[in-house]
């Protein structure tokens, strides 16, 4: 079974295309699916409809590359994904409108230019890693729980450390020697998710 953790972007795209192997579509969806849930909540969709936009954008891609519709040589994956995730907004858009549901000026009616979502889909692409590379901090190495908790409230949530001191019976200093201290044990599992999660 290939793993999130081990595996390429393109070897994960390679066994993806084998319609009988579920432990990929698994793996495929444990890595994008915050990605792309994440990309639409920036957006401006609430918890439902970026649900749903996921769960169908997920599908659509895989139905789509097992048809053979994606070129690496035109373009990189996010790209074709965010033109995917488009496509569906127009469609949700259209569906709204003959049913007479949307209403009013929202953020959703008109999606940024091509560079803003690219942007936007790097820093939830980031958090993705980040949150991966964390849970695989806790899983394998014996640093203490509270340093990670303490750097997880301070450097992602971005709370005061005076704060994050006080709800974990810490004194601030100890917030930046935890902060410190995971920091430099993340490095080398980021770099190397980094890699993994490079679409090319």
């Amino acid at each position: 079974m290939v793993s999130a953790r081990t595996t390429t972007t393109t070897a994960l795209l390679e066994a993806l295309g084998d319609s009988r192997n579920e432990a990929v579509w698994r793996e495929f969806d444990d890595r994008y699916r915050p990605i792309i849930g994440g990309f639409l909540k920036k957006l401006g969709f609430g918890n439902d409809d970026a649900a749903d936009l996921t769960q169908d954008t997920l599908i659509r891609v895989v139905q789509d590359y097992r048809a053979g519709k994606y070129d690496r040589q035109r373009g990189r994956l996010r790209s074709w994904i965010i033109g995917i995730v488009k496509y569906l907004v127009a469609d949700l858009r259209r569906a709204r409108a003959k049913r007479r549901e949307w209403r009013g000026d929202s953020v959703i009616a008109e999606l940024p230019d091509d560079n803003r979502l690219t942007a936007v889909w790097e820093v939830e692409r980031k958090r993705a890693i980040l949150r991966q590379a964390i849970a695989e901090l806790r899983d394998q190495s014996k640093l203490n729980e509270k340093a990670i908790h303490a750097f997880e409230r301070y450097v992602v949530q971005e709370r005061p450390a005076a704060e994050v001191a006080r709800d974990l019976g810490l004194t601030p200093h100890d917030v930046y020697m935890a902060k410190s201290n995971v920091a430099a044990r993340l490095r080398e599992i980021l770099a190397r998710m980094e890699t993994l999660f490079d679409d090319g």
